[in-house]
């Protein structure tokens, strides 16, 4: 079993040789097994990173030919530098960012929301609870905290959370989160999302506050154990 930091660094290895030009539109990749062999990591891990890298573009499989590197790989790593950071993002660096970031904005939240940003969030709360299954659940979760960052009306904010939430929709995020997450820690999720919202209704910054540093500090626990 690989582990989520060696998929990580393989993943950083070849954005960086796209990203830096050594390796040029038109240059053929390694074979999947000299790249196992390489890195000294499973072919399955040199699949699930090209194809994520197929998805976005930047390379293409020929079948009896190889992988090479698309002709627009530079100008779309160009135009797609946010997506590209949130791949090259591990889960663990996300939560550290997370748990310092996500509290403070609880007072802009709290001083610009409106009741309809109120309705939106407690919208996200039951249909997180309504969900049948993780995937779903965790959708409307990173859409609970996208909500809270909408209701600050400040564009870097929101566009913040969006970027952390692209991270959160890469797969090494739902592996570990699939992992940590028993029914009855989702349940104490939900509960916390709920006291949350109060809180921000009530216009109480300083629950808010301790209530989402709490939350995060908790879910790090459980998917990381510190």
């Amino acid at each position: 079993m690989y582990s989520s930091d060696t998929l990580h660094e393989f993943r950083h290895f070849l954005l960086d040789e796209l990203r830096s030009g050594r390796l040029h539109g038109g240059d053929r990749l390694p074979t999947e097994r000299e790249l196992s062999e390489t890195w000294h990591i499973g072919r399955s891990v040199v699949r699930r990173v090209l194809s994520e890298l197929k998805e976005q573009g930047l390379i293409t499989q020929v079948v009896g030919s190889g992988t090479y590197v698309s002709a627009d790989a530079s100008e779309k790593l160009q135009a797609g530098a946010a997506q590209v950071t949130a791949m090259e993002t591990s889960p663990a660096e996300l939560m550290e960012v997370r748990v310092l970031l996500e509290p403070v904005v609880m007072q802009l939240a709290i001083r610009h929301a409106t009741p309809a940003d109120f309705m939106k969030m407690e919208e996200c709360c039951a249909r997180a609870e309504a969900a049948r299954t993780l995937k779903e659940f965790e959708h409307w979760d990173g859409a609970l905290h996208q909500t809270i960052a909408d209701a600050t009306h400040n564009n870097f904010a929101r566009s913040m959370f969006q970027l952390m939430n692209s991270v959160r929709e890469q797969g090494d995020w739902g592996v570990l989160k699939k992992r940590s997450v028993t029914p009855e820690r989702r349940a104490i999720y939900e509960k916390e999302h709920r006291d949350l919202v109060a809180a921000l209704k009530a216009r109480d910054a300083e629950a808010a506050r301790e209530l989402m540093e709490a939350h995060l500090v908790q879910v790090r626990r459980n998917m990381f154990g510190y």
